[in-house]
C-alpha cells in the first residue's frame, strides 16, 4: 500500500521540545519522503525560529493560530495536511530511527484507519521520568496496555502517539472539544463508523510525560475526572477496570485504619505489591533511586486517577 504521511504536531510554549523532537524526525531510516506540521497554539513562547532551523532538513510547514487546545490545532493540521495518513505526535516526545518504518510496514501487512503505539523512556529522560513512565506502561500498574501488552481486544490510542486515515478524519471529524479524553472519545466514534483501530508495538515513542509530581498528580486526576463521563456518552465501552484505581486507594486507606487496630494482613497485602514494583522496576531500569521512585508515583497515580474518576463519576466537571 503506497501511503504517503502527514505529522502533526501541536505546541503550546514548548521551543525546546520541539527542537528535540524535530531533530530525531531528521534521523528517521524510512526511505520516502514525509510532511511534518507544526502548529503553534496561541504561544507566548513561539517555535517558529526552532522550525526554520529544519527547513533544509525536512518537509517542514510552521502555522500558528489563536490558542484553542490541542484537540482543535490537531483538527487544525489535518485540514491542511497533504498525506493520506495522518500521525499525532505530542511535542514532548522523542521519536527513534526506525518508527516511520514500522508504521508503514504494520499498515502494509494489516491496514486499519487508526493505530497507536506504546511510550518508553529514553536513557536521557529524569529519573522522576523514568518513573512516571514506569507507572504508566507497567503490567503491575496500569496492566501493560500502555506499554507494550498487545493482547488487549480494541486497542483504544493515545494522542501523544495516534495514527489516523484521511478517510477516517472526514468521517469522523476528528478530535472533539473535550480537553481530556478527547482521544479515546475519537477512538470510540471510529468504532461507531466501523472504523478499525490497532496497536503497532515497534511504533513506540519516548514521551516525558509530566516532569514534576504535582504535574503528573493534575494529568492522572483529569484522566480519571474524563473516564465517568465517557463511560455515560458511551456505556457500551464501561468496564470494571475503570474502578480499579479508586478501589485501591479505598482498600489501601481501610489497610492503614486495621493496621492502626492491630490487624496487619491487608497492610502485608500492600507492603508485598510495592515489593513487586519496586523489584520490577529495578530490573527494568536498573537503578534503585527509579525503583524507589515508582512506588511513589504508583501512588500518586491511583490516587490523582480515583479522586479524578470519584468526581466525575458524580457528575462534577
Amino acid at each position: 500500500m503506497n501511503l504517503t504521511y502527514s505529522i502533526i504536531i501541536p505546541v503550546f510554549n514548548r521551543p525546546q521540545e520541539i527542537d528535540e523532537l524535530l531533530e530525531s524526525l531528521t534521523k528517521q531510516s524510512y526511505p520516502k519522503d514525509f510532511e511534518v506540521l507544526i502548529i503553534e497554539d496561541g504561544s507566548t513562547l513561539k517555535s517558529e525560529d526552532i522550525v526554520s532551523k529544519y527547513a533544509d532538513r525536512l518537509n517542514i510547514k510552521y502555522h500558528f493560530k489563536e490558542n484553542s487546545g490541542a484537540g482543535a490545532s490537531r483538527n487544525f493540521g489535518m485540514e491542511l495536511a497533504t498525506g493520506k495518513y495522518f500521525i499525532i505526535l505530542d511535542s514532548d516526545c522523542i521519536i527513534p530511527p526506525h518508527y516511520l518504518e514500522a508504521v508503514d510496514f504494520a499498515l502494509d501487512e494489516n491496514y486499519t484507519d487508526s493505530f497507536g503505539g506504546a511510550d518508553a523512556a529514553h536513557d536521557s529522560f529524569t529519573n522522576l521520568q523514568k518513573a512516571i513512565n514506569y507507572s504508566m506502561t507497567s503490567f503491575l500498574t496500569t496492566g501493560g496496555i500502555r506499554g507494550s501488552k498487545k493482547s488487549v481486544d480494541k486497542f483504544q490510542p493515545r494522542s501523544f502517539n495516534f495514527g489516523l486515515s484521511k478517510n477516517a478524519f472526514r468521517v469522523t471529524k476528528g478530535f472533539s472539544t473535550m480537553k481530556i479524553g478527547e482521544d479515546i472519545d475519537l477512538t470510540f466514534r471510529l468504532w461507531e463508523n466501523n472504523f478499525h483501530t490497532q496497536f503497532i508495538e515497534k511504533a513506540f515513542v519516548y514521551h516525558k510525560r509530566r516532569t514534576s509530581l504535582k504535574q503528573f498528580y493534575r494529568q492522572t486526576f483529569l484522566f480519571g475526572n474524563a473516564r465517568p463521563f465517557l463511560n455515560r456518552k458511551y456505556p457500551d465501552t464501561a468496564k470494571i477496570t475503570y474502578w480499579f484505581p479508586t478501589l485501591f486507594m479505598l482498600f489501601l486507606v481501610a489497610s492503614l485504619v486495621f493496621l492502626f487496630i492491630g490487624f496487619k494482613l491487608p497492610a502485608g497485602l500492600f507492603a508485598i505489591y510495592f515489593a513487586a514494583l519496586f523489584l520490577d522496576s529495578f530490573i527494568k531500569n536498573k537503578k534503585i533511586s527509579v525503583a524507589a521512585l515508582s512506588i511513589v508515583t504508583t501512588l500518586i497515580q491511583f490516587t490523582g486517577y480515583g479522586l479524578g474518576f470519584l468526581r466525575g463519576l458524580f457528575g462534577i466537571n
